[in-house]
């Protein structure tokens, strides 16, 4: 229980820029450094967590907890990835709230976004030699990425169906 919630607590204090960013520390973590999941089965879980509610981050410890040690590993890695951020927030918000204004804190908020927007695309480039397997799931991601990029189409219809059609596809 202590290496899961350490595991996931690491997770919540070090990643920054939400759940996107998180997915290759997760995936460090619990994949390369833990042996918990499997790469493939680690897709799986940042798949299911993208397509319910809540934050991917939340998600996916609940399933790893509850896959390394029952419903108390589920709510022990939910803690743990919790904690950091519920502490930072209510630290960084209060001050936030009084130092907003102030050039240094605009700057460092100007340096971290371009480090948020690697990380994203890190987590892309790590789980896409076990996503794209075949012409259908490229062909697939391409016009996902299209349709939302050029046509504005929600993300959760372009979830749905391509659920509907890899169920259909791959029966």
């Amino acid at each position: 229980m202590l290496q899961l919630f350490v595991s996931f607590l690491k997770v919540g204090a070090f990643a920054f820029g939400g759940g996107y960013a998180m997915i290759p520390l997760i995936s460090e973590e619990v994949v390369t450094y833990r042996g918990w999941l499997e790469m493939e089965e680690f897709i799986d879980v940042i798949a299911i967590s993208q397509g319910t509610p809540g934050p991917i981050a939340i998600n996916s410890a609940t399933f790893v907890g509850f896959k390394v040690a029952g419903v108390i590993g589920s709510i022990t890695a939910t803690l743990g990835v919790v904690l950091p951020s519920f502490v930072i927030m209510m630290v960084l918000g209060r001050l936030f709230l009084r130092y907003k204004e102030v050039p240094v804190v605009k700057h460092m908020l100007s340096g971290i976004r371009p480090v948020v927007v690697a990380l994203i695309l890190a987590a892309a480039f790590s789980v896409l030699p076990n996503s794209i397997t075949g012409i259908i799931p490229a062909i697939v991601a391409a016009v996902v990425i299209i349709a939302i990029v050029v046509f504005d189409v929600d993300p959760i219809l372009l979830l749905v169906l391509s659920g509907v059609m890899g169920f259909f596809a791959y029966r």
